[in-house]
């Protein structure tokens, strides 16, 4: 018999860098490069505070986690929450309205079905036990 190894920790991301994940390394190179764009673009001064702010916004996004969850997935959930509507009220007159709508739609009526005849089930009967062989339009009609 074959032993597998399962695998435990499937929540737990593998280390790369010391104790950095690929993420974490991500998250920072992305913030290295904006705070490399800001000393290019502005003063010694403005560029520090600015690279400063940067810095504590990426680890904030790389390090924080709200319920065990990293920071930008609770970010996303915030923006979704905040775009739905707050208070949902139920209104009875629109329900009523539109129980009457589906009321009024007259259903399709049933399609008739054909009766089967002592003939046609006795053919029905062949082309079931011959496996599809039975073509009942090659075959004579039985005589009576």
């Amino acid at each position: 018999m074959q032993q597998f190894v399962v695998p435990q920790f499937l929540d737990v991301e593998g280390k790369i860098i010391g104790p950095l994940t690929v993420r974490q390394f991500l998250i920072f190179l992305v913030g290295a490069g904006l705070i490399f764009i800001v000393f290019k673009l502005a003063t010694f001064w403005m560029a520090a505070i600015e690279g400063i702010m940067i810095f504590a916004l990426t680890g904030v996004f790389a390090f924080l986690k709200i319920n065990g969850r990293p920071f930008h997935y609770f970010l996303l959930n915030m923006l979704q929450t905040a775009r739905r509507p707050i208070l949902k009220t139920w209104n009875k007159e629109i329900v009523i309205q539109r129980i009457k709508e589906e009321k009024q739609e007259k259903p399709k009526p049933p399609v008739p079905k054909k009766k089967l005849t002592l003939s046609r089930l006795n053919q029905l009967s062949l082309v079931v036990d011959t496996g599809g062989a039975y073509n009942e339009e090659i075959e004579p009609p039985e005589q009576e």
